[in-house]
C-alpha cells in the first residue's frame, strides 16, 4: 500500500522544519508525497524552497500587503479546502503553530481527511503568548489524529489534554535534522550578505527580534539594552538580520543603526543564518526555532520573551528567559560575556531537542499509524 501524504505549510520556519521530512517522504516508496504551500510569507518561504530543492505541487500564493490574521486564515482555509477536494490525500501533515497550520488542519477536518501534527504538544498555557501561535498550535492539536511530539515534555502536555497515548509519538525536532545538514557544507560568501567585515575572533552575538508581543515598548527596551551592551563591552559585535516588518525596522533603526558594533542586515537565507549560528558566541532571540537550533551547536540562548513554549531548553540549562527587561538583558548577557564557567555550563548542556534523525522516525511512525488505521 502506498499512502498519499500532503504536507501543508506557508512560512519560512515551517519550510525549514518540514524540508527534511518532505525529502525523506519523497524518497520513501511507502508514500506518494505532495506539498502544498500557502505562501503566507512569500519571499522568505521561497528562499528555503530553493535551497532544499522543493517544488510545491500546489502554491496558493496568498500573501497580500498589510495582510491581517483574519485575511490569512480566510484565504488559506478556502484555498486548502479547494485543493483537498481535488487531491484527497490519505493524510494531511501540518507543522507547528502558524495560521497556515491551523487552516490546514481545519480544512482537512472539514473534508474528513486524517491530520498529522508535526512538532505537536508545545504549550505556554497563555493564549496570547506567543500570539497567535499558542492557539494555532492548540487548535491544530485538538483536530489532529496523530501527534509527532519533539520532546518528552511535549508528549506529557498532550497526555494531560487526554490525547490517547497510542496517537502520540516522540520523535525529536526536525529542525535539528535541517541544521546539521546545512552546517556540514561550505561557508557562504560573506561579502554578498554584508558580513565580510565581521571579526569572528570577537564575541559575536546573533540577535533576532520580531514577535508581535514585543512590538512597541518591549522592543524599545530590548534594543536599548543591546545598545547599552555595546557601550559596556566594546569588544563584542552584534549581527541582527532585521525582519521586514516596518515596525521592527523602524525601532531597529532608531536604537541600533548608529552603532558601529551592530550589523543590521536583510533577513538571511537559511544557509548563511546556520553558519552565523555556528560561528557566533551567543544567541539573543524571541524566535522559537533558534531556541531549538542554538543548543545543537553549543550556543547559549537568551530568550527575549516573558514565556516560552520550549521550556526544555530552560530546564536543560541551554537557555535563559530574560524577557524584555533592559536591566536583566544587560546583566545576564554581561555574565555570559565575562564568566567562562557560566558560559561553558550553558554551552555544554545536553541539547533536549533532538539528534538529527527525527524525519526518519516520523516516516516510520506515520507508515505504521496509517497501516493500523487501514486495518480497522
Amino acid at each position: 500500500m502506498v499512502y498519499k501524504v500532503l504536507s501543508v505549510f506557508g512560512t519560512r520556519p515551517e519550510a525549514i522544519k518540514m524540508a527534511p521530512l518532505v525529502k525523506k517522504l519523497a524518497d520513501d516508496p511507502r508514500f506518494d508525497s505532495q506539498v502544498l504551500v500557502t505562501a503566507q510569507h512569500r519571499e522568505m518561504l521561497d528562499q528555503v524552497l530553493k535551497y532544499f530543492a522543493i517544488k510545491p505541487d500546489y502554491d496558493l500564493n496568498i500573501m497580500r500587503p498589510g495582510q491581517t490574521l483574519t485575511a490569512i486564515t480566510s484565504y488559506a482555509l478556502t484555498g486548502i479546502g479547494n485543493i483537498l477536494m481535488e487531491a484527497r490525500p490519505d493524510i494531511v501533515l501540518v507543522h507547528g503553530d502558524t495560521t497556515s497550520t491551523f487552516a490546514g488542519a481545519l480544512s482537512a477536518y472539514y473534508n474528513k481527511i486524517k491530520i498529522g501534527h508535526v512538532e505537536a504538544g508545545l504549550r505556554t498555557g497563555c493564549k496570547y503568548a506567543p500570539f497567535p501561535e499558542e492557539m494555532n498550535r492548540h487548535l491544530a492539536g485538538v483536530l489532529a489524529d496523530v501527534h509527532f511530539a519533539p520532546t518528552k515534555m511535549a508528549v506529557e502536555n498532550l497526555l494531560k489534554e487526554n490525547v490517547p497515548a497510542d496517537r502520540i509519538f516522540q520523535t525529536g525536532n526536525t529542525v535539528v535534522d535541517a541544521l546539521l545538514q546545512v552546517v556540514e557544507g561550505p561557508d557562504p560568501n560573506w561579502e554578498n550578505i554584508g558580513l565580510d567585515t565581521i571579526d569572528w575572533r570577537k564575541k559575536v552575538i546573533l540577535l533576532t527580534c520580531h514577535r508581535r508581543e514585543n512590538w512597541g515598548e518591549p522592543m524599545e527596551n530590548i534594543f536599548s539594552g543591546i545598545a547599552e551592551l555595546c557601550k559596556k563591552y566594546p569588544d563584542i559585535e552584534v549581527i541582527f538580520p532585521v525582519h521586514k516588518n516596518p515596525i521592527v525596522r523602524g525601532l531597529a533603526g532608531k536604537h541600533l543603526s548608529s552603532l558601529p558594533q551592530v550589523h543590521l542586515t536583510e533577513p538571511l537565507d537559511y544557509l548563511p543564518l546556520c553558519h552565523v549560528l555556528d560561528k557566533c558566541y551567543l544567541v539573543m532571540t524571541d524566535s522559537g526555532g533558534l531556541q531549538e537550533e542554538a543548543p545543537a551547536l553549543g550556543k547559549p540562548v537568551l530568550v527575549l520573551r516573558d514565556v516560552t513554549e520550549r521550556p526544555e531548553g530552560l530546564e536543560a540549562g541551554t537557555a535563559c528567559l530574560v524577557g524584555s527587561d533592559r536591566e536583566r538583558i544587560v546583566e545576564t548577557a554581561g555574565k555570559l560575556l565575562t564568566d567562562r564557567t557560566l558560559y561553558h555550563r550553558m554551552a555544554k548542556a545536553i541539547n533536549p531537542y533532538g539528534d538529527g534523525l527525527a524525519s526518519g522516525r516520523i516516516a516510520d511512525m506515520l507508515a505504521a499509524f496509517l497501516q493500523k488505521e487501514e486495518s480497522k
